[in-house]
């Protein structure tokens, strides 16, 4: 594993940050412009302890103005989905759909039982372990030879495979992060510590201003688990052992969504109250059977479109770990995807339609990786060790609740012909069902080509509604 900052890390640099975090620390209760305020703090210990001080009374938001991108070089890809799942961080990552990874590299790591200690037959685990991830490389290998694309012969990539990124965020989000990293639940996962410790050496030499606030941390209460209480009603054996939903499930969303988005479009535009734009709605309907339609189309055609963010929905997904991260990514929506830890039903996966010609073979590597992972719990390897052993193929329920505008930008992405097949078919289960519920809402959502009659993608275009170049229709 290799961190590295991009830029922004000489002296001088670390010392203008500083004075930037200083300054909003104390801009609210001084005289003059912002840049004054800014010209005035140039002594750098000052400015070290102002900030500090200011963070330690809890404000730790003036922190959002200091930004680091990272490097961050042959991390597994257990890594990459769950520092993905910090909302206010940005990311680039190297595309499975692209790249062949059989040389990729993986992580190896110490078997350690369940206090922490090194097993005595570490090493010979590590060669049965190398000998077994090497064999699941190779078989992806020979299916990319087979010309099976790339975004398939993933499936039985382990979850052990290098990943690399390019990672921005602001320092209170690195703050987060490092102590989550550090402190939480995922801790005891070594090479989520070891990052946790690179991240916070960044926070000690290029950010001090946080370093007291990252050791407070340590002791918080929570990040201890609060509902161990549930296991002793509910049972331990209950945790990962539930059966793949069939399907996508809209469990949950606003009633009346559509009528909501359309009064809220007059509400905002006209500043009168709710049960008048309802009685103007109302009236417009009687006059013109297709205003919900024009009114839906402006707002489509509109850029803040913060009307269509009064509609809620929420979903039940099966998922895959090849294409969590497709969902992940998406910043504006509340997701909530089952820990790592304690593992889950190896047994529990999906196989690509590229693959259903190999089935046989394809699930004997499912039922080969289950056994030798329970070979190695036998052996007495704790959980956090045996997370590795997760194949992209493997599955799990998650749920999310988003509002129509992220609804209507996931769609976007991700109805296209050009997106991922799996991660294709959940977005449009996703628009199907609320378009069921909220059918003028449902006009918004969906790629590109649908709803706004052009294509993006200029010579890389599906063609799938006309010719398209740059963007533009012919």
């Amino acid at each position: 594993m290799k961190v590295v900052i991009l830029g922004n890390n000489t002296k001088e640099e670390v010392e203008k940050r500083i004075q930037i975090v200083a300054s909003a620390g104390n801009l609210s209760r001084a005289d003059g412009t912002v840049t004054q305020v800014i010209e005035n703090h140039n002594d750098y210990e000052s400015n070290l302890k102002l900030a500090r001080a200011i963070v330690g009374y809890g404000h730790k938001s003036i922190s959002e103005h200091d930004y680091l991108v990272f490097a961050l070089e042959d991390v597994s890809v257990l890594i990459e989905q769950i520092i993905i799942g910090y909302r206010l961080t940005s990311f680039t990552i190297k595309s499975r759909r692209n790249v062949d990874f059989r040389s990729a590299g993986y992580v190896v790591p110490d078997f350690k039982d369940k206090e922490g200690n090194i097993l005595p037959n570490s090493n010979e685990l590590q060669e049965m372990y190398k000998g077994h991830i090497q064999s699941l490389f190779d078989k992806y290998g020979e299916f990319v030879d087979e010309a099976i694309p790339v975004e398939d012969c993933r499936y039985i990539l382990p979850y052990c495979f290098h990943s690399n990124i390019i990672m921005g965020c602001d320092c209170n989000e690195l703050l987060n992060m490092t102590s989550d990293l550090l402190y939480g639940k995922n801790s005891h996962i070594p090479e989520l510590k070891e990052l946790g410790e690179k991240l916070a050496d960044v926070i000690r030499n290029y950010a001090p201003y946080l370093a007291r606030a990252l050791d407070n941390e340590k002791e918080k209460d929570y990040y201890n688990d609060q509902y161990t209480f549930l296991d002793d009603k509910l049972g331990k054996n209950l945790y990962g052992h539930n059966e793949l939903l069939p399907k996508v499930n809209m469990y949950d969303y606003t009633p009346k969504a559509d009528e909501k988005v359309l009064c809220a479009i007059l509400m905002n535009r006209y500043q009168i109250n709710h049960d008048e734009a309802l009685k103007k709605l109302k009236k417009l309907r009687k006059e013109d059977p297709e205003i919900d339609h024009k009114l839906m189309n402006a707002l489509i055609h509109s850029k803040q479109q913060r009307e269509l963010e009064q509609a809620i929905f929420s979903f039940e997904i099966p998922i895959e770990l090849a294409v969590l991260t497709h969902i992940t990514r998406h910043r504006m929506h509340s997701l909530l995807v089952p820990d790592f830890v304690p593992m889950w039903d190896l047994g529990t996966y999906v196989m690509p339609d590229n693959l259903k010609e190999h089935k046989a073979e394809y699930d004997k590597i499912f039922e080969d990786n289950k056994a030798m992972m329970e070979y190695f719990r036998n052996q007495g390897v704790r959980d956090e060790d045996l997370v590795y052993f997760y194949l992209s193929g493997n599955a799990c329920n998650i749920s999310t609740t988003m509002n129509a505008r992220t609804l209507e930008w996931i769609s976007r992405m991700r109805c296209c012909n050009k997106a991922q097949t799996a991660i294709r078919n959940i977005a449009n289960q996703m628009v199907e069902q609320a378009t069921e519920v909220a059918p003028i809402i449902g006009e918004a959502l969906g790629p590109t080509c649908k709803v706004l009659k052009y294509c993006p993608e200029g010579k890389d275009s599906c063609k799938n509604r006309g010719v398209v170049i740059k963007g533009k229709k012919e």
